[in-house]
């Protein structure tokens, strides 16, 4: 397993929370992560996934009720 790194050693090369690198994992964002027992290993050469939350500041609800 030397070609992998821990979530606590890729949060801190992508600069992100431990817990944002477990969510993008369990969601399969992380390309080639590995999930052994109860830790996840992500090898080291895999680029930080793109951010797909919302940008904008604001939740965008529609509601069809007033239509």
């Amino acid at each position: 397993m030397e070609n992998y790194l821990t979530l606590k050693e890729m949060a801190t090369l992508w600069g992100i929370s431990t817990r944002r690198v477990q969510i993008l994992c369990k969601e399969n964002r992380v390309e080639g992560a590995i999930f052994m027992g109860n830790m996840w290993f992500i090898p080291k050469s895999t680029m930080k996934p793109s951010d797909a939350r919302i940008k904008s500041g604001r939740y965008m609800k529609t509601n069809n009720e007033n239509d």
